[in-house]
């Protein structure tokens, strides 16, 4: 387990405190009964069978242990219902501190000033910590899930883990802090994952740690049609016009497969080319999509 920490980006531990956990999760006594850990979640979150279609950067690539023509796991999950909770209860938090007599904005979402909230900021990004440490938790208990089924078919397989990296997450850096949606750390020689959609490629990378970009680097290609669009009474479902001809994608609802359909998203080789071009991260290996659990 030590080793598959030096994996983990910032060894899978940061400033959180359970406190901000929900309450049926720290009890004072008796056993901890957890549905939501090592499960996968919904939206486009997921489990992907792939084949490592091709290395770009042999020579990183060997140093992380990755050859053409493996099969790799891929996994997308976060903090579950822990991160669920704490969002509420800072939206909450953050609609109570609002200036009496000042108009609420538009957008529903309650900015906290460092000037006028220190405390609430202070707590608020330990509680992401706590959300994101039971992220890089659940993820680790994924991945060992899968180790064990494959052992029980094809006996003692490795498996190792190349790297858990993780997005939508504040960190600190230098002297201020980074906020990143939709995007994911890409310091200098740390790995980088972008997944594509089910139909297609997912990307191994290397950062860069360029300065105009906040040495940052995206989650993905990003959604061109949203799951309304998509699920709406009247939209063109075939499978033809959803890009899902030849994807295999196992769900337990139906819908998910059309809402996180390949047609829902951008086409991702030329989100990675601009990364690449701008200096932001060059690839090391490119991943098929063979087989994609979808909750």
């Amino acid at each position: 387990m030590a080793a598959k920490c030096d994996r983990v980006y910032l060894g899978g531990s940061m400033n959180g405190n359970v406190k901000f956990a929900p309450e049926e999760l720290i009890p004072e006594d008796g056993l901890v009964r957890d549905g939501g850990l090592a499960t996968i979640g919904g939206g486009n979150h997921f489990v992907e069978i792939q084949v490592v279609e091709r290395v770009e950067d042999k020579a990183t690539a060997y140093a992380w242990g990755v050859r053409e023509g493996q099969l790799a796991f891929m996994i997308h999950s976060g903090s579950r219902n822990v991160g669920k909770y704490i969002g509420g209860m800072w939206r909450d938090r953050a609609k109570s501190a609002w200036a009496k007599g000042v108009k609420y904005p538009e957008s529903g979402l309650f900015p906290l000033s460092v000037a006028a909230n220190p405390e609430l900021i202070t707590s608020y990004l330990q509680a992401e910590a706590t959300a994101a440490n039971y992220a890089f938790i659940n993820r680790l208990l994924l991945a060992e899930l899968l180790r064990l089924r494959l052992r029980e078919v094809y006996g003692n397989v490795e498996a190792p883990l190349v790297y858990d990296l993780p997005h939508n997450i504040t960190l600190k850096e230098g002297a201020g802090w980074v906020t990143r949606k939709g995007a994911c750390p890409a310091h200098p020689g740390q790995p980088v994952i972008i997944p594509g959609s089910m139909g297609a490629a997912s990307y191994l990378l290397i950062g860069k740690g360029n300065p105009k970009f906040l040495s940052s680097a995206s989650h993905g290609a990003g959604r061109m049609r949203s799951r309304f669009d998509l699920t709406r009474q009247g939209a063109d479902q075939t499978e033809a016009t959803l890009g899902l001809t030849g994807v295999d994608c196992i769900t337990l609802r139906e819908e998910r497969r059309i809402e996180e359909a390949p047609a829902a998203y951008k086409p991702i080789v030329p989100v990675i080319d601009a990364q690449v071009e701008e200096k932001m991260v060059s690839v090391v290996a490119k991943m098929k999509p063979v087989l994609t659990f979808k909750a």
